[in-house]
């Protein structure tokens, strides 16, 4: 068992994206248990899938019994139920509606960048570009919860959802960079 990546720099931005993320979802599962499953179940269940994408990460990482093809589909599919579950189909109440619908035309939008540059048989196709732009969509509906969080008056629930935004921006961030390296190694 030896890491797939040689590269400082390519094993910083894992390792990195490993730590912040189970940072964010041990703080993510205290919330849960600090609020009650009653009130809280949702983030628990989103908690799983970000669990289950550092756990791919790190398999894939290093070189554990999973394929790139594996890694591409279970870690797309995780992300694009989180995408599903949060933000189409349970959004959180915003201030605004401009805002609610900025939030919800980006998380179709990253969904089909998923399903585009991701799921598809050709995967290798993709560009870094694309990958990239997978991100930053990712980042700007981080973005836009933040601005509505900064907007509405806070409570105690405000500090566990500034977190709980940039776990998935976090992981995908994660993402990328692992196929980025992928893309370079070719």
């Amino acid at each position: 068992m030896g890491i797939r990546f040689k590269n400082k720099s390519d094993i910083f931005n894992i390792v990195v994206t490993a730590v912040a993320a189970l940072l964010s979802v041990g703080i993510m599962l205290y919330g849960v248990w600090h609020f009650g499953l009653k009130n809280s179940w949702p983030e628990l269940v989103l908690n799983m899938f970000y669990i289950a994408c550092v756990v791919m990460m790190w398999l894939y990482f290093f070189n554990c019994s999973i394929t790139t093809e594996q890694f591409n589909y279970w870690c797309s599919f995780c992300v694009g139920v989180t995408i599903i579950l949060r933000d189409i189909l349970f959004p959180p109440t915003l201030a605004y509606y401009s805002l609610h619908l900025g939030c919800l035309v980006l998380s179709v939008t990253l969904l089909l960048l998923l399903t585009f540059f991701y799921a598809r048989k050709d995967w290798k196709t993709y560009t870094k570009t694309n990958l990239w732009a997978i991100f930053v969509v990712d980042m700007l509906i981080a973005l836009l919860y933040n601005i509505d969080i900064i907007l509405e008056p806070s409570d105690e629930f405000t500090s566990y959802m500034m977190v709980e935004i940039w776990i998935r921006p976090t992981i995908t961030y994660g993402l990328v960079a692992c196929f980025v390296r992928e893309k370079d190694k070719e």
